[in-house]
């Protein structure tokens, strides 16, 4: 496994499809955790017009060794036809924060 972490960005409609793709990655090892901040306002454009809607957010803690099968199955799980799937990497963590990130994740 690599030493590389990420927190993967996710917004969904409403608090049940958010709770349901957190339980999953968590459930299936490949999120150690996985917060959801509701109410958050997302401003953008889709289809040639400007939407706002009022989402949850969730901040998905992972290796990005996990990245392409939590992408794979946000989509599949996702009621947006093109759901935010955003990585970014953790540059700097405690590493005890990340033995434990290593203990909630799927053995290499």
């Amino acid at each position: 496994m690599s030493l590389n972490y990420q927190i993967i960005f996710c917004t969904c409609p409403d608090h049940n499809s958010a709770n349901e793709i957190a339980t999953h990655l968590v459930t299936e090892k490949l999120a150690a955790c996985v917060n959801i901040l509701p109410a958050v306002t997302s401003v953008y454009e889709w289809q040639g017009k400007i939407e706002s809607a009022q989402e949850q957010l969730l901040l998905i803690k992972s290796h990005d060794d996990f990245y392409a099968r939590i992408e794979t199955e946000i989509i599949n799980l996702h009621p947006y036809e093109l759901p935010e799937v955003v990585a970014v990497p953790m540059e700097h963590a405690s590493p005890q924060y990340l033995q434990w990130i290593n203990s909630c994740l799927l053995p290499e």
